[in-house]
């Protein structure tokens, strides 16, 4: 299964990924966590503080240049795009406690947009995770889908939005839903985060009617703890991990 977690910063997606991944490694199956959003927090939210430091792929100058055939630094110049990427996630992922993590980074643009050496690579990572790996692959992304080509989005079996009970939350959501029809996504889902009542919950509902809501993560002291301390929500958090197992036991189905 490939799963991608999209959503507005700070509505908690990344927090969803970690304890979907969590969960997936306890059902049996293995995992491997994508952060592939630009403001990096998954390791820390997987309760792995260590691998934060990771440097990101699209920062490795010199395995981008060797790949593509490109000049580090230089932008304009001919490289190829359809790097080798097949050997990257048994290279560089890290694995702790039966889940493996890969952190892919961002890209600097200047101007409108970015073909360069560094989205090419990341977009043939993401099409080689998504088309050719054999275990349940869970990308955080950023809220704009940067890193999914039309390819690659036809193999992705879900995209979760998280959502908050907020107006701007809500709009990224059907801004995501957009990007995600245009690309052929064949099934988006929402999971609303930081509900405190059921006026919350009513709110979301309605203003994503049309979408299907696969259940609700409530607002809780533990969840703003864990975070804090850099630790696993789904080790530290029962409320949280038990709306997560809810809403697993529908992604699994």
């Amino acid at each position: 299964m490939k799963i991608a977690v999209s959503g507005k910063g700070g509505v908690g997606k990344t927090t969803f990924s970690a304890t979907l991944a969590h969960l997936f490694k306890e059902s049996g199956k293995k995992v491997l966590a994508i952060d592939a959003d630009p403001d990096a927090n998954l390791a820390a939210a997987l309760g792995y503080p260590d691998l934060a430091g990771v440097t990101p792929i699209s920062e490795m100058t010199e395995l981008v240049a060797e790949r593509t055939g490109s000049q580090p630094g230089t932008y304009g110049s001919m490289f190829t795009i359809n790097p080798k990427v097949d050997d990257l996630p048994d290279t560089l992922a890290k694995e702790v406690d039966g889940i493996k993590f890969m952190t892919l980074g961002g890209v600097k643009k200047g101007g409108g947009g970015c073909i360069c050496p560094e989205s090419t690579m990341l977009k043939n990572i993401i099409m080689h995770l998504v088309l050719a790996r054999d275990e349940v692959v869970i990308m955080d992304m950023e809220a704009g889908l940067e890193h999914l080509g039309r390819a690659t989005a036809t193999g992705v079996d879900q995209l979760i939005v998280v959502v908050e009970p907020g107006q701007r939350s809500i709009e990224t959501a059907l801004a995501v839903r957009k990007l995600a029809n245009d690309l052929h996504i064949k099934r988006v889902s929402v999971v609303g985060n930081k509900v405190r009542n059921k006026g919350d919950q009513e709110f979301i509902t309605k203003a994503l009617a049309g979408l299907e809501i696969l259940g609700f993560i409530p607002f809780a002291d533990s969840i703003i703890e864990a975070d804090r301390q850099g630790l696993s929500v789904y080790s530290h958090s029962p409320e949280a991990a038990a709306a997560v197992k809810s809403i697993f036991a529908k992604i699994e189905h």
